[in-house]
């Protein structure tokens, strides 16, 4: 895979420029923990657009996932960053189902029994992370995947993970709030930067990212439209 491209960024001293990453991060956080509060009980047993996860093991893989912003940002280093915001990410080969994390998810998911004990979890400790994470010193240096970071890079970093994340939520409901256009128009630019090439502007963000990333096959105009990209596809973030 071509490597993927950095732009230009301010010094890390000017804090301004950290400003839209939390912001981002907040609002993006924010509109998936409410579309999940908003999701009747009975659609916690449709599918989720990950394959293989029902809606109520999407919201308990969030809730590991609110875990691990909570540990990252009191995880400091003190060495160098060795990634940032887009070489955080790996392009690794779609899952076979055979990872044991992926197995457990759905058994710890069904143990919660009633959505509403899944929705407190994810409520109490998903607001945890979203004031975590506006208390943060963007520029402090954090550990996480054996990577040393800027917490603002690790920030931007998971606003692809929450957008494409409430893009999985709301697949098969078709009544569902879906994510802010800013955080869709932002994951689609850093989906572009890690696989080091844009879609076509006539894909809408959603379907760039849903595409991109093998939550939907093309048809067979957008495979058109794509060229040699869509031999390239799909783009396995891990």
């Amino acid at each position: 895979m071509p490597a993927a491209t950095r732009t230009r960024q301010p010094p890390r001293c000017t804090t301004g420029y950290y400003r839209p990453t939390v912001d981002l991060f907040s609002r993006s956080w924010s509109a998936l923990r409410a579309a999940v509060a908003a999701t009747p009980d009975e659609d916690f047993e449709r599918p989720s657009g990950c394959a293989g996860w029902l809606v109520r093991d999407l919201v308990c893989h969030l809730v590991i996932d609110a875990q691990d912003v909570l540990i990252t940002l009191v995880t400091p280093a003190g060495t160098e960053p060795t990634a940032d915001a887009v070489t955080y990410w790996d392009l690794v080969e779609p899952p076979t189902g055979e990872d044991p994390l992926d197995a457990l998810i759905p058994r710890l998911a069904a143990a919660y029994g009633e959505p509403r004990w899944l929705e407190f979890h994810l409520d109490d400790v998903g607001s945890a992370a979203g004031r975590a994470a506006g208390l943060a010193d963007p520029a402090l240096r954090v550990r996480t995947k054996d990577r040393v970071l800027t917490a603002g890079d690790y920030l931007s970093a998971y606003v692809l993970e929450w957008t494409l994340h409430h893009l999985d939520l709301i697949a098969h409901l078709p009544s569902a709030a879906g994510p802010p256009a800013d955080t869709l128009t932002a994951a689609r630019a850093a989906l572009e930067s890690i696989a080091g090439t844009r879609f076509p502007a006539a894909l809408s963000d959603a379907d760039a990212l849903r595409i991109g990333t093998g939550r939907r096959a093309p048809s067979d105009a957008e495979r058109a439209a794509m060229g040699d990209l869509a031999g390239r596809l799909p783009f396995v973030l891990g």
